[in-house]
């Protein structure tokens, strides 16, 4: 079926229901950014690909809503069918709800999966719809009666990331996490925190080594919730023998409904969804924090050792690929899908690699200015000598996820273009050498590299960085720097050991685009009289490109700060090039 064909069968299951509209989120049971294809479902009804948005399907109107980032992707994959685009103006702001409250009638009637949508989420809709007497269905899967060709759940292996990656063993993770409970039992559905809690993994989301799963933490057990097909009889025996209970994971639904009377479980709103909730006693309910995600967002000593070891696998497979992709564009094009293989096979030649951390966006030209782009082999552009390039990528490594954005000229920038990308880095480098005293949150740091930008009238339409986990999703939470205090990202306060991305950028639709990328860990600068104050260490080790620099717009301080970096990535990664590579990378880090 085509887009407009998926629109109308759910019409009719929508009719048979007799509801008014209908939405499809893009998450999963797991409240997941990225998800199984099993739980594809916005995709699917719509045919918008990007990892953030909301479909909404009425009796006379399909709308797509997503933010700035996929506007020009959206833009593109919707011009074919009757779904409209709807852009939001803040991004991760739920607009779609003032739309329904304008636009259907009193006592009208929303369907949803809940199973897909958060407890949060659920009660925001029910007091957004209060006024128009508006009523939501939410045990309501109609997308699976007429996605036929479904996917089945993922069923890959699971294996246990060692302990001397981890740095500390389950028991004590759990144990840590015991201290902090405010109830009997937890209960903890997102994926990433549970992969890190038990010191598992799996491949069952691209990109995220993350397996299906639930978990319930007891004062004295730990229940898992798995296909246990996907355990074999080793790892088995080894979370038994760690206290970890073995259960079947459609189990879960009937475990919350039969907890002992008397006994509490700490659930978080956010990540919990609806259909969960309703499964347990409102008695027994405890609402409280997601406690896995604040412990594992501070990497331990052991963590951020490993990690600076995949920087330097990282600046490696970089070098090689850059390197690479000059001498063939003195001989060829080449497609930018083949800039995204190339660097693929480049990380993994590196030791303890495990995939990409999330697809390659090699952006020539004008696709450089669609934010989250993703080049396909039919449709993709040639690179050639000439023009703006900008590369974000990332790898898994057992030892740590990466994630880098390089902006590269192939020929003679323009004065506008050497401006723009100056004003990008005087933002990246203020950001990197901020000092800013302890409980600043991330909506206070986020001006800070947009200030050159905006004293120019200019601006970008995403966030300034995000989490990054540890051999885990390259979006984690709860940090990051961002406009909107509305958002984790905005609202945290960082803390030492944190690992986040320092990424501000600049498109021109049609043009080009510039982002320049670092990730950094937040750590202890000085203990003054007046509090303890904090900086962020840079780790990523790559050269940024000095020939779209316009030296007069900076600072005697943001060339110090430059010329050190490239400084360190010189003396860090040409021990492990050979003798050209190590002329090359000379010349990328030559002071300015």
């Amino acid at each position: 079926m085509n887009t407009n064909q998926k629109i109308a069968a759910l019409r009719l299951a929508m009719k048979s229901q007799q509801l008014d509209a209908y939405l499809v989120p893009s998450g999963d049971p797991h409240q997941s950014e990225y998800t199984a294809n099993h739980w594809k479902s916005r995709e699917w009804i719509s045919g918008f690909s990007g990892s953030a948005g909301t479909a909404v399907i009425t009796n006379d109107h399909a709308g797509l809503w997503t933010d700035s980032r996929y506007f020009l992707t959206a833009d593109e994959e919707l011009k074919d069918s009757e779904m409209v685009l709807h852009k939001q103006i803040i991004p991760h702001a739920p607009e779609h709800i003032g739309w329904l409250v304008t636009n259907l009638r009193s006592g009208s009637v929303v369907g949803l999966d809940g199973t897909t949508f958060s407890i949060a989420q659920v009660r925001a809709l029910e007091d957004a719809f209060k006024e128009k007497n508006i009523k939501i269905n939410h045990e309501l899967d109609l997308i699976n009666d007429i996605w036929k060709d479904r996917e089945p759940l993922p069923d890959n292996q699971v294996f246990e990331h060692e302990l001397r990656f981890a740095g500390i063993g389950r028991r004590d993770k759990i144990n840590l996490l015991r201290e902090q409970m405010k109830a009997d039992y937890h209960l903890i559905s997102t994926l990433d925190d549970i992969a890190w809690l038990l010191n598992i993994r799996s491949n069952d989301v691209q990109c995220n080594p993350v397996t299906i799963a639930y978990v319930i933490i007891g004062q004295e057990k730990t229940h898992l919730f798995i296909k246990q097909s996907k355990l074999n009889e080793l790892l088995s025996n080894t979370l038994k023998s760690d206290g970890v209970e073995l259960h079947a994971y459609e189990s879960v639904h009937a475990f919350l409904n039969e907890l002992p009377s008397g006994k509490t479980i700490q659930i978080h709103n956010g990540s919990t969804n609806i259909s969960l909730y309703n499964s347990i006693t409102p008695a027994q309910i405890v609402s409280g924090s997601n406690i896995t995600m604040s412990l594992k967002a501070i990497k331990n000593v052991t963590e951020l050792a490993h990690i600076e070891n995949a920087m330097l696998k990282d600046g490696v497979a970089l070098t090689r690929l850059y390197r690479w992709l000059d001498k063939t564009l003195d001989e060829r094009g080449v497609p930018e899908v083949e800039v995204a293989e190339k660097l693929a096979g480049f990380r993994a030649a590196q030791g303890d690699y495990y995939g990409e951390s999330f697809g390659a966006i090699v952006g020539y030209k004008g696709n450089g200015a669609i934010v989250h782009y993703s080049p396909a082999p039919v449709t993709c552009a040639e690179i050639k000598k000439e023009g703006i390039l900008l590369l974000d990528s990332g790898g898994q490594y057992m030892d740590g996820t990466t994630d880098i954005t390089r902006t590269t000229v192939l020929g003679t920038a323009t004065d506008e273009q050497k401006r723009n990308f100056t004003l990008v880095l005087k933002g990246h480098i203020a950001l990197s050498s901020l000092q800013f005293p302890h409980g600043t949150k991330g909506i206070q740091l986020d001006a800070f590299a947009r200030q050159h930008l905006w004293k120019h009238g200019l601006d970008y339409g995403h966030g300034t960085g995000h989490g990054v986990g540890f051999f885990l999703n390259v979006h984690e939470g709860p940090q990051g720097f961002a406009t909107s205090i509305t958002t984790a990202r905005g609202s945290t306060i960082l803390q030492p050991g944190m690992f986040t991305s320092n990424e501000p950028g600049f498109y021109k639709t049609g043009e080009y685009g510039i982002r320049i990328e670092n990730l950094v860990v937040t750590e202890v600068a000085s203990k003054t009289d007046y509090g303890t104050f904090l900086k962020h260490r840079t780790m990523t080790l790559f050269p940024i490109d000095t020939n779209l620099i316009d030296i007069d717009l900076m600072e005697g301080s943001e060339k110090s700060w430059l010329n050190e970096y490239h400084k360190e990535v010189f003396e860090k990664l040409s021990p492990r090039l050979d003798a050209e590579e190590v002329e090359w990378m000379r010349e990328m880090c030559r002071a300015i």
